[in-house]
């Protein structure tokens, strides 16, 4: 995994540490360790989801060991923030070298699109996760994680065209795949408190 730069804690993540929660949703009773936890809960329900991946991902940010599930949500979707952002920075690096063949500066220039709209639909996932739109941040990083997969496979298109973006675009897959799924431990806990 790219180590990721320095990463500044949001007003909205800090502002959910200092929400009082009166009954702790049933992920964050059963497990101390919330990270390990939630992490293993959602290797098992994919085979795609790495588990080293995602411990390793939120460890290595504090605020992330003090901090609920909603918190760690906002944090996989900062963490999927910014790895968009740095990889749109890279393309752009990599357009300008001019040491691309047409066919992959034309899929650079795709997938710097896709990016585009990737961070547009990170920010929109953020916010309704706010408002608890649980269903409706899914769909948005559903769709983020085909933006990766779809850039990754306009390389393949052409025969023994390597991709320079398969990191990146494994990153950004897996980390929207964090926060997809405990939005969806989430969606399932106020499902249940709800009935």
């Amino acid at each position: 995994m790219r180590q990721f730069s320095l990463f500044t804690v949001s007003l909205s993540s800090l502002f959910l540490l200092l929400i009082p929660h009166e009954t702790p949703s049933p992920v964050t009773a059963l497990y101390p360790d919330l990270i390990n936890s939630t992490c293993k809960q959602c290797a098992e329900k994919s085979t795609t989801f790495n588990y080293d991946f995602c411990t390793s991902s939120l460890q290595t940010i504090p605020i992330s060991h003090a901090t609920n599930l909603q918190g760690l949500a906002l944090i996989a979707m900062e963490l999927a923030l910014e790895n968009a952002t740095n990889t749109i920075s890279y393309i752009e690096k990599m357009i300008s070298t001019g040491k691309f063949d047409p066919y992959a500066l034309g899929c650079l220039k795709d997938c710097s699109e896709l990016y585009l709209d990737g961070v547009s639909m990170l920010v929109d996932s953020i916010q309704v996760f706010w408002w608890e739109q649980y269903s409706a941040a899914n769909l948005l990083l559903n769709t983020v994680m085909e933006t990766a997969a779809t850039c990754e496979e306009g390389f393949k298109e052409k025969a023994g065209e390597l991709s320079p973006l398969t990191v990146e675009n494994y990153d950004l897959s897996q980390l929207s795949a964090i926060a997809l799924c405990i939005t969806d431990l989430l969606s399932l806990a106020l499902d249940s408190d709800s009935s």
